[in-house]
């Protein structure tokens, strides 16, 4: 991936890994957010789909590389289509602004590295 250096197995190893040793110290206010996140994610009166879609507008307006890449995965596994994703996209840049251009480029770009 040229504009981001490495693709997307490598972003998945990394990320696991740096996880698990974060994870494994033990520090009970880390291992508590990281449960919070991971259950702020899970399906309740908002579907799994429309959360991460949420989260991926946000990572966009927070202008988060890896958070941005997390959620164009997981909004690909949840079944998000190219339209969807361009309106999501869409919302991103007008909330955040034209800052928001280069990290909509690195999005389309993770985008276009997964499976169709």
């Amino acid at each position: 991936m040229a504009g981001t250096g490495g693709d997307l197995a490598d972003f998945d190893a990394f990320r696991t890994r740096m996880n698990d040793v974060i994870l494994s110290a033990g520090n009970l206010t880390i291992n508590r957010f990281f449960a919070l996140d991971h259950r702020a994610y899970e399906p309740g009166a908002l579907g799994a789909k429309q959360k991460e879609m949420l989260g991926l507008v946000a990572s966009m307006v927070l202008r988060c590389d890896d958070c941005i890449t997390y959620h164009v995965v997981r909004c690909h596994e949840e079944g998000v289509t190219r339209e969807e994703f361009l309106e999501i996209f869409s919302v991103g840049l007008v909330v955040g602004g034209s800052i928001v251009i280069p990290h909509l480029r690195r999005a389309m770009e993770r985008l276009e590295a997964l499976p169709a």
